[in-house]
């Protein structure tokens, strides 16, 4: 009788250190791919979803165009969503970024004129009363307000945008989402499995990352709560 293989690469186990150990540098490339691609979409998506509030926060009249349009990019399924955006930017980071944003809006936009439309009137009188202008009212006044709901929708964007990600892989530029498709195509355990805790890694650092700025720019939320 054959005695089974002592490697665990060899044995193809889910758990499996000499994977970790062999594969560190295309880990850490996968890694760094995954990082780029979340951080380069949420931060297009906020400049994309900052006007787009403050447009329909301005004229309440495009409101609801602005949070219905949003609102059905998000429910495009991604393989069609990289297949209409394919003509434009081809096979390439851009077009995993480009379909990111899209998604992102929804969030971006809709919790960032909750938090505008949660700043209450008699706030924005008294501001006017001491001479703040339009400009100044909103950098010092309505936005700082804003941030909690705004925050709220940038962890959801950027924690969605993480999983998000991996669906790249199907054109090439997914992070870690390329190790989990090329890992299922063969069976390569420990490769689906080490990959998938990364990206669940990844999202529960960003989510506490951000909670943390949150935290640190809030200052008068935390006065309130307590």
């Amino acid at each position: 009788m054959t005695a089974p293989p002592d490697d665990c690469l060899a044995r193809n186990e889910w758990i499996c250190g000499a994977y970790v150990r062999t594969r560190r540098h295309i880990l850490l490339d996968a890694v760094a791919e995954h990082l780029q691609l979340t951080a380069a979409s949420v931060l297009v998506g906020l400049v994309v979803a900052v006007p787009l509030a403050l447009l329909a926060r301005r004229w309440t009249g495009i409101a609801g165009p602005v949070l219905a349009g949003t609102t059905i990019l998000y429910t495009i399924p991604s393989l069609a969503m990289f297949s209409l955006l394919l003509p434009l930017y081809g096979l390439s980071p851009t077009l995993v970024v480009a379909g990111l944003v899209l998604y992102s809006l929804t969030l971006l936009v809709r919790n960032l004129l909750a938090g505008l439309r949660a700043v209450p009137e008699e706030t924005r009188q008294a501001a006017h009363g001491m001479g703040y202008g339009p400009v100044r009212l909103l950098l010092t006044v309505e936005l700082p307000l804003a941030l909690p709901a705004a925050m709220a929708g940038l962890r959801i964007a950027t924690v969605s945008a993480v999983s998000l990600v991996t669906v790249g892989a199907i054109v090439g530029f997914g992070g870690l989402g390329n190790l989990i498709y090329a890992g299922m195509n063969t069976y390569f355990k420990a490769q689906v499995l080490t990959a998938s805790v990364l990206c669940v890694l990844i999202a529960v650092a960003a989510d506490l990352l951000l909670l943390g700025v949150q935290w640190l720019i809030t200052p008068w939320a935390r006065t309130a709560r307590g």
